[in-house]
């Protein structure tokens, strides 16, 4: 039995959840730690919204991992709804763990749970290590992703 508690983030996890995005090579250029005002106002839209399921994975009480995970209607594929997986991160002293499974699987159960056909996730391209766990879980490098950046 795991001692991992996956359970939807409060906005009294924003610090440890802005520390964790904040805590890589690509993270550290885009994330301000610093200054919560911007992340207080995006975590009221996402709690605002039954779509979105901002996740963390707790053990003793320190929040070691999060994810993003937004629930899409759709028409295509016969009108299925399917899911997005965003934001996955992982503390480094994690690393290794199987939290990063974990964490994934909640976000696949909670899929099925909404009566998603497809779980779907991106990844930046130079984080091969990334790809080839999400492999290892199933998941199939189908697309080619694309950003235009506002």
């Amino acid at each position: 039995m795991s001692d991992i508690e996956i359970r939807r983030a409060t906005a009294d996890d924003l610090p440890a959840i802005v520390a964790l995005l904040a805590d890589d090579e690509l993270g550290a250029q885009r994330e301000c730690p610093d200054d919560l005002t911007p992340y207080r106002a995006a975590f009221a839209r996402l709690a605002d919204d039954p779509h979105q399921h901002l996740a963390v994975a707790v053990r003793a009480g320190r929040t070691v991992g999060t994810l993003q995970l937004t629930v899409i209607p759709g028409l295509s594929r016969r009108g299925a709804t399917r899911s997005l997986i965003e934001g996955v991160r992982v503390h480094s002293d994690e690393c290794g763990s199987g939290l990063g499974t974990q964490l994934i699987q909640w976000a696949v159960d909670a899929s099925r749970r909404e009566g998603c056909r497809l779980v779907q996730l991106t990844s930046d391209a130079t984080r091969v290590d990334a790809h080839r766990f999400y492999e290892r879980l199933g998941f199939e490098a189908s697309h080619l992703g694309f950003k235009y950046h506002l």
